[in-house]
Order: C-alpha cells, then sequence, then structure tokens
C-alpha cells in the first residue's frame, strides 16, 4: 500500500466508511483528553479495503498514526478554545447528507434500507465525529496560515532541487474564450408559447400528461420518462422554474414559464420539505440560420474590438459571454480538466482548440468559431492565445508560479510536521499493546509511554 497522506488520514471517513459493520469496541489509546476506538481503525481499514486498495494489516499502524495526528489536532483546538458552533455542524452534516440524498433521487426511504438507519439517525451518529473533523480543519488551517512564501524562500527551494531532477516541461498554453449564445427572435418565441399552450389545453382537457411529454418534450434527459425529472433539492433547477415548482399544490400543473432553456410545463407530484419530484415539458424556441448569422457577426465585432484595444478581453467576456460556463468566472480563461490549473499541454487541447491556436501569436484570437454546447444548443466562441511556451526544463523565468506553489506546499509540509513533532513531546500519548508490530508508534505503547 502506498503511504497515506496526513490531508486523508486526518478527514472523516465516508457514509459508507461510518456504516461498516462494526467490531466490539474498545478504547486502545489515548492523546491528551481525547481516546481513540478499535472501530476508528477498523472502519478506515475496511473503507480502504473495500475500495479495491493492496492493503496490508501493518498498514493499520499508518492509519492509527494518522488518527493520532487527527486527535492530536482536535485536542489542541480544544486546548486553544476554537469554537464550532452547532449551526456549523449541521451545516456540514445537510451538505454531506444531501449529497448522498441527491444521487438517490431524495427517497429517504431507500436512504433507510441502504443504511439501516433513517437520515436523522445517521446524523445523530455522525454528529460528534463531524464536528472533531472541523475542529481538526480549523487548526490545521490556523497552523497553515502563518505559512508565508518570499521570493527569497522561492528561490532556495529552486536551488535546492539538483538539476537532474528537475522536470522536463511540455510546451503549453493558456487560452481564454468569449462563448456567444445566439438570441432567440421574438416570432420563434411566440410559436414556441403557442406550442406549450396547446399541449396545457390538450392536458387539461384530459389527454396524459406523460404521453405528451414523451412525444413533445424537448428536454432528452425526461422526455422518455414522461418528464419526470426525480426528487431535487432546491437550487436545483433554473430560478424561474423553481419558484414555479414550489409553489405547486401537489399534482397541480403550473400555467407556461419560461427559462433560458425554453418554456415548460410543470407538475408537482410530490414534495417533502426542500425536496421536490416533478416533471415537466419542454418546448424550445427555434434558433433560426438567421439568429446564427446575427451571432457570428457579433463575435466578428467583438474580436475586431479586442484586437484593436478599443476593449479587453477580460471586459469582453463579461459582457458577451455566458455566464453559465465555468471559464466565464476565470475571466475567460480556460481552466484544464486534467490539472485544475490554466495550463494545457498541446495533447491535451481539444481538436478545434488546437487548430484555432495553432497559428495564432500571442494575444490573438480566433475567427468565431461555431460549437456545440452538452444541451444541443449552437453558441460561437472566439479562442485567445494568452500565452505559450516551448518544451523546456522547469525555470524561475517561465515557470516561477508553479514553483512558487510547489515551495509553499512544501514549506507547509515542513512546518506541520515540525508542529506535530513539538506536540507529540507536549502531550500525553498512550497506545494499548495490540499494536506492538508497529515500529512507528512504539515510544506510544503502554510500557514505553511517557
Amino acid at each position: 500500500m502506498k503511504k497515506i497522506s496526513l490531508s486523508f488520514l486526518i478527514t472523516l471517513i465516508t457514509i459508507a466508511g461510518f456504516t461498516q459493520s462494526r467490531v466490539i469496541d474498545k478504547v486502545i489509546a489515548k492523546v491528551g483528553g481525547e481516546f481513540i476506538l478499535l472501530s476508528d481503525v477498523e472502519s478506515q481499514y475496511a473503507y480502504i479495503l473495500q475500495s479495491g486498495q493492496e492493503i496490508q494489516k501493518e498498514d493499520k499502524c499508518q492509519i492509527l498514526e494518522g488518527i493520532i495526528a487527527q486527535k492530536l489536532m482536535v485536542y489542541q483546538a480544544k486546548v486553544d478554545s476554537v469554537i464550532v458552533t452547532d449551526a456549523e455542524v449541521e451545516a456540514q452534516l445537510n451538505f454531506r447528507f444531501d449529497n448522498v440524498l441527491q444521487q438517490m433521487n431524495g427517497d429517504e426511504a431507500f436512504f433507510k434500507e441502504y443504511y439501516g438507519a433513517s437520515v436523522a439517525e445517521m446524523k445523530e451518529r455522525m454528529r460528534e465525529d463531524q464536528k472533531q473533523q472541523i475542529l481538526a480543519e480549523r487548526m490545521q488551517g490556523t497552523l497553515l496560515n502563518k505559512v508565508k512564501i518570499t521570493p527569497e524562500d522561492v528561490k532556495k527551494f529552486y536551488a535546492s532541487i539538483p538539476s537532474d531532477s528537475l522536470p522536463y516541461l511540455n510546451a503549453e498554453v493558456e487560452v481564454g474564450e468569449i462563448v456567444i449564445e445566439p438570441q432567440v427572435n421574438e416570432e420563434e418565441r411566440q410559436k414556441a408559447l403557442d406550442k406549450i399552450n396547446d399541449l396545457l389545453k390538450r392536458i387539461e382537457e384530459g389527454e396524459d400528461f406523460a404521453e405528451l411529454a414523451k412525444q413533445y418534450s424537448q428536454d432528452p434527459g425526461s422526455g422518455a420518462q414522461g418528464g419526470e425529472l426525480g426528487f431535487a433539492k432546491r437550487g436545483i433547477f433554473a430560478p424561474e422554474f423553481e419558484a414555479a415548482a414550489f409553489s405547486l399544490a401537489e399534482n397541480e400543473i403550473s400555467e407556461p414559464v419560461e427559462t433560458e432553456f425554453g418554456f415548460h410545463i410543470i407538475q408537482n407530484l410530490k414534495r417533502r420539505g426542500n425536496y421536490i419530484k416533478t416533471r415537466h415539458i419542454l418546448i424550445k424556441p427555434n434558433i433560426t440560420l438567421q439568429d446564427l448569422d446575427k451571432a457570428q457577426t457579433l463575435g466578428d465585432s467583438i474580436r475586431t474590438l479586442v484586437l484593436n484595444d478599443s476593449l479587453s478581453f477580460e471586459a469582453a467576456v463579461k459582457k458577451y459571454s455566458i455566464e453559465g460556463i465555468p471559464s466565464y468566472s476565470n475571466n475567460g480563461k480556460m481552466k484544464n480538466p486534467a490539472t485544475g490549473n490554466n495550463f494545457f499541454e498541446t495533447a491535451d487541447l481539444t481538436p478545434d482548440v488546437y487548430f484555432a491556436t495553432e497559428e495564432l501569436e500571442i494575444g490573438g484570437i480566433s475567427e468565431p468559431l461555431e460549437m456545440t454546447l452538452p444541451t444541443g444548443e449552437i453558441v460561437y466562441r472566439l479562442i485567445q492565445l494568452q500565452s505559450k511556451t516551448k518544451p523546456h526544463k522547469a525555470n524561475l523565468s517561465e515557470d516561477y508560479d508553479r514553483i512558487q506553489n510547489f515551495a509553499k506546499e512544501s514549506k507547509k509540509n515542513v512546518y506541520l510536521s515540525e508542529w506535530l513533532s513539538k506536540k507529540y513531546d507536549e502531550t500525553y500519548i498512550t497506545i494499548e499493546a495490540d499494536y506492538d508490530y508497529c515500529p512507528n508508534l512504539e515510544k506510544w505503547l503502554v510500557d514505553n509511554a511517557k
């Protein structure tokens, strides 16, 4: 088994891990005023085993050492009077359980069948563990916020890396995008509204909602299911859709509702607190060739404004790009999904972006490119080449930001390790003799403990 990182070990086990079959419990270790149970170790061991990783009995030594680090954080947080409110714990529990329920379409009966306990019961079981997790994370955050990195630190870190160990970086580019959505003309909007009104009339006259959804709904995800969307929590749907859905009585059908996707007829099938089960019929206004031409022409105009320095690329993003795409909140910069940063190796670029930027100079912008969104809509986007590097060995002049991040993470790890070592010496820690096969825990065994 690979060495388990401290950040993983001080994170509370997931709900799945928590609900593993429990062994007969007992206290196996003490860290200051905190206790570690046998089940704490066994549950994490079982969870890692279940995930498919190679793991040996000796790996329990690392698991227990990680739990000791977590408990030490919790103990020190209490000594330092770090406060975690009940409201914070409840919010975190709600967030975790809402995510699980969302995967189950909000079906609490299925949740109880799967986990053997209701949501409320599981929350109570996990409440203290959740509080301890927040305490540990807050204590660690407080410590690491003290770590500052200076340009001199970056230079020293870089100088400490042997030349033959410096990574060789492939050619990389940074690219930005402006995504322009064609606007529906009023004639097509009215046609869609007339069609949804006709469907509503047919439902009111007795035709089956689900059958009409199967025939006419333009939502590819729900149409084949008779329009059913399952249980969903507040905040999932478009605001106009959600406001209408939550205002309906059970089985009531809405008047036509317009959202960015088109016109909807919505039926509330069932509601459970902040969860609602709905079905809908969606009719989208057609985008005509003239609408597409207008969007493409607008793209040409934006490109000219930016290239002539009449409008900055970032300002153009805020004024013209679609807000719902990830790059909008990153000043138009596209993020590499493989790394989470703004840099792409050429092999990571999609073919359309690669060919659009291949001949561009830095700061150059492509012609408007047609693109189909996952929802099926056609849009146009402008691609800007913002930076480009040749294959090279990592160096301070070209890769300062990246090296700075590495230097800071290295300094944090050293600081945290030194802090833990100091607190280990200052804190009363004992472990039962059952773990006498663990060399990393030897000094804390009951017979050897200070």
